[in-house]
């Protein structure tokens, strides 16, 4: 057994220290290591720099420890066991790593506790231990894992089968309060940190429905509890997947309050966020791509599938939103458009195929800079249009007889429940085994090339019209009308996405092909002036709008410390926002396949 204690050593601080005792060390000289990244963020985090102080000894005193890289050490061959404490800078306040202070504490195991070389399936040990203060009295545990001897707040030991266990358990402690409910028999909680007036009996009920559609989709849920892990700011958003829990970051506007009787979009997005962490459960923790079976997380791990695992997931977590009765028709509909309007003002769609995408996760996606929409497509948003695609493809050519719904399932029976890795092109082969249908030439064109996807047409054989029109202000990220227009005029537009509620005019991307980079602005420019008036960043996209198309006008900007001048052309706005109307009376054709992608509960084999 390999045990581990934490202590919160200094909130002020933001300091860890964590004792680690290892019995039966390496005879030759114990290695340790921390993992470079954390599984479900696909970039290397560099963990162990945040390792302030390390030392080690043994029965007989002090024994030398050796750095051997930026993530490993080693100690010196011991007469004994060995015990090694270190001190961790902990203020990263993420789903990702660790944060501690005075209001919290907060860590994945990744970032605070070291790997034992040669030792990785020995069970471990971790025992928590409280910070000695008045202030600290009410701080409790919060974790998913299995608990050994612990006190009424929850400090004390837990116990871990092996090491990628224990580093699959993320731990909040601070004044957490709690709620509980169950689906399938199976006991949920939440927990929640932060300041907060949260509706939790809504909130509760809510993510019941959503879970159990999730339980409902793949025939059975692998966990004895699960437990929603919340951190409540003031501006924040993310989520990141665990074996039998999810650390979700969310801002504190987002809750839902009592008496609310409207969705929000704010607590629609929020529950979006729960529903496609918790999708995670079977796609990518169990129906996981082979090779991350085969290689660790000391470094990058390839695959061409993460669209499958993050795209597939990205379309459940809000299709099960609308399944669930927590959502209306229209406000799944303006969930897709938004998603749609994000692929379509990417130009990196023509760039970047989605296995491409999937395979550069590590350098693009995950090290996005101000070129990116220019570069790159995400796997997360393409990929849930492809995995819409492919669904209705599916129920279209079987006449509804099979969908992605059932070839979810087959991936878990054989690939989540078996344990056995899902091989490069294994999704593919499973979906076309599945729906007994030739789809090569779909995938083709989805996963290996940069062709816009047939989403208007595949939508209006299920009642819905799609079209994509100019956007008609900065703040239309795609919608829902009751009558589609014949046509919209588009307004006159910079060609560049500006800081979001910033004074100042700063450019944070410039878009191919559009006006600002015709006239040779660049990301970063602070445009001060149009047509020799003053503008800010409220102003500038009036001032542009007023503009006639086809005349220039004069723009001056500060490009670090200098003022330019350019004659900037604005351009109109293009036909990259997706707009959906859904007619009331529809076919009946077109009614019940739209009913039974949409609204069915009942899965069959």
């Amino acid at each position: 057994m390999i045990e581990y204690q934490v202590v919160m050593k200094s909130p002020e601080a933001h300091l860890f220290e964590v004792t680690l005792r290892v019995r039966k060390p390496d005879k030759l000289g114990q290695t340790f290591y921390l993992p470079a990244w954390i599984r479900g963020s696909y970039m290397i985090r560099d963990f162990s720099r945040h390792i302030i102080t390390i030392e080690a000894s043994d029965e007989m005193g002090s024994i030398q420890v050796e750095k051997l890289d930026k993530q490993s050490w080693r100690c010196a061959p011991a007469s004994g066991p060995i015990t090694l404490i270190y001190t961790v800078y902990a203020w990263d306040l993420s789903v990702r790593a660790a944060h501690l202070d005075t209001t919290h504490a907060y860590f994945n195991g990744s970032s605070l506790l070291l790997g034992v070389s040669n030792q990785d399936e020995v069970t471990c040990l971790l025992t928590i231990l409280s910070s000695v203060g008045q202030q600290f009295d009410d701080w409790k545990v919060a974790t998913s894992m299995e608990k050994v001897e612990v006190d009424k707040r929850g400090f004390g030991q837990y116990h871990a089968l092996n090491y990628e266990e224990l580093l699959d358990h993320p731990v909040e402690i601070g004044d957490v309060t709690e709620a509980d409910f169950t689906v399938s028999d199976v006991p949920h909680c939440i927990a929640i940190s932060g300041r907060q007036r949260c509706d939790l009996k809504r909130l509760c009920s809510d993510l019941e429905r959503i879970c159990s559609q999730h339980v409902g989709l793949f025939g059975e849920l692998p966990v004895r509890d699960y437990l929603f892990l919340l951190t409540v700011v003031g501006d924040g958003y993310g989520g990141l997947e665990h074996r039998n829990s999810t650390s979700l970051l969310t801002s504190r506007d987002d809750l839902p309050l009592k008496g609310m009787r409207e969705m929000p979009k704010g607590y629609r997005r929020l529950l979006g966020l729960c529903s496609h962490e918790y999708f995670h459960l079977w796609n990518i923790k169990r129906i996981m791509p082979a090779v991350f079976q085969e290689e660790g997380v000391t470094q990058e791990v390839y695959t061409r599938q993460l669209w499958v695992f993050e795209g597939i997931t990205s379309y459940y977590d809000e299709l099960a939103l609308i399944r669930s009765g927590c959502i209306d028709r229209k406000s799944y509909f303006e969930l897709l458009a938004e998603t749609v309007t994000r692929v379509m003002r990417a130009s990196g769609r023509f760039k970047q195929t989605l296995e491409e995408s999937s395979f550069d996760a590590w350098t693009k996606f995950y090290k996005q800079d101000e070129n990116a929409p220019n570069a790159i497509v995400s796997y997360y948003t393409k990929g849930a249009i492809f995995a819409l695609v492919i669904d209705l493809h599916i129920r279209l050519q079987t006449d509804g007889e099979k969908s992605l719904d059932h070839v979810m399932r087959e991936m878990w029976r054989r690939h989540g429940a078996t344990g056995q890795g899902v091989p490069e092109g294994g999704f593919e082969t499973v979906a076309t085994e599945v729906s007994g249908l030739d789809l090569s030439d779909l995938f083709d064109q989805g996963a290996r090339s940069t062709a816009d996807l047939p989403v208007a047409d595949l939508l209006e054989k299920f009642g819905v019209e799609m079209r994509l029109l100019p956007a008609q202000s900065s703040s239309d990220n795609g919608r829902v009308v009751d009558e589609m227009p014949a046509s919209e005029a588009a307004k006159p537009v910079i060609g560049a996405r500006l800081s979001p509620q910033a004074v100042e005019a700063k450019l944070l991307q410039v878009f191919d092909g559009g006006a600002a980079q015709a006239a040779g602005l660049s990301a970063g420019d602070i445009i001060i002036a149009v047509d020799h008036l003053k503008v800010s960043g409220q102003k500038l996209e009036k001032a542009i709008s007023d503009c006639a198309l086809g005349k220039s006008v004069t723009v001056h900007a500060f490009r670090r410390d200098e003022m330019m001048e350019f004659e900037l052309q604005p351009m109109p706005a293009p036909a990259d926002t997706c707009v959906f109307c859904l007619p009331v009376d529809l076919p009946k054709e077109h009614q019940l396949r739209q009913s039974e992608w949409l609204i069915s509960n009942g899965y069959e084999n």
